[in-house]
């Protein structure tokens, strides 16, 4: 975890930030996709891995299965960004491209897993992956008991849901809230209303964010975060640029 004085005069408030971006493979999602091979046992890792995903939890997956030794089958969108894809073939992983649609991703995703019998890890919608993303709100009050809030994006609340769970099972005095683009607000939705809501299909510069919950990180959220905080596109260049420089 980093601090920055500058930041906290700035607030008005001790930030303490969980460097996601230093993790192996670039992101959290590593720790999900760890989990869910780990948590194989030898006749289905002997099968491989399969996952749908065009982000960091392709990589993720492709690296976790590298370092078990099986296979990764990786569906990506034909439109992947090039970076994204030398990614997933650094660390091995198989890639079969498809449509950029949801409804050929998937489809894509059961005709590969039919063909070689891999076992499907789903990049938030899988308690194993949900159970890895924990450990981020695990460590955070390992580092720092008394915090008295946590924010974390949310996509397809796989981060999110982990770290209400953490913060829940330690029965700290600790609010749990996620943070979304204006733009794709359908977790901030989703809340308000009480009924998970599809995915807006707007636009943002944080590509990383425009999945929408599921049925299983809904409940989750419900039950353990206090809100949904939603970031003007403005403010959220703004942040990024603060943050660089």
């Amino acid at each position: 975890m980093l601090t920055c004085s500058s930041l906290d005069r700035l607030t008005g408030a001790r930030l303490f930030f969980k460097c996601e971006n230093l993790q192996r493979t670039g992101s959290f999602k590593f720790r999900g996709a760890w989990n869910a091979v780990q948590s194989l046992g030898p006749a289905e890792a002997a099968r491989g891995v399969l996952t749908h995903s065009s982000g960091n939890h392709a990589a993720a997956l492709a690296c976790a299965a590298a370092l078990r030794g099986i296979p990764a089958h990786i569906v990506m969108p034909r439109d992947t960004a090039a970076v994204k894809v030398r990614a997933v073939e650094h660390y091995g992983g198989r890639i079969i491209f498809c449509e950029p649609t949801l409804a050929d991703r998937m489809a894509t995703a059961e005709r590969v897993q039919r063909e070689t019998g891999a076992v499907l890890v789903h990049p938030y919608d899988d308690v194993r992956v949900i159970a890895g993303q924990a450990t981020v709100g695990w460590e955070l009050l390992e580092q720092q008991p008394e915090l008295h809030a946590v924010i974390a994006p949310v996509s397809g609340g796989g981060l999110l849901s982990g770290i209400a769970l953490a913060v829940a099972a330690a029965r700290r005095p600790c609010a749990v809230f996620g943070a979304e683009p204006e733009a794709v607000s359908d977790a901030a939705e989703s809340l308000r209303t009480g009924r998970l809501q599809p995915a807006t299909g707007g636009q943002t510069c944080a590509d990383g964010l425009r999945a929408a919950l599921s049925e299983r990180t809904f409940a989750i959220l419900r039950r353990h975060a206090r809100d949904i905080l939603c970031v003007a596109e403005a403010e959220l260049v703004a942040a990024m640029r603060l943050i660089w420089e």
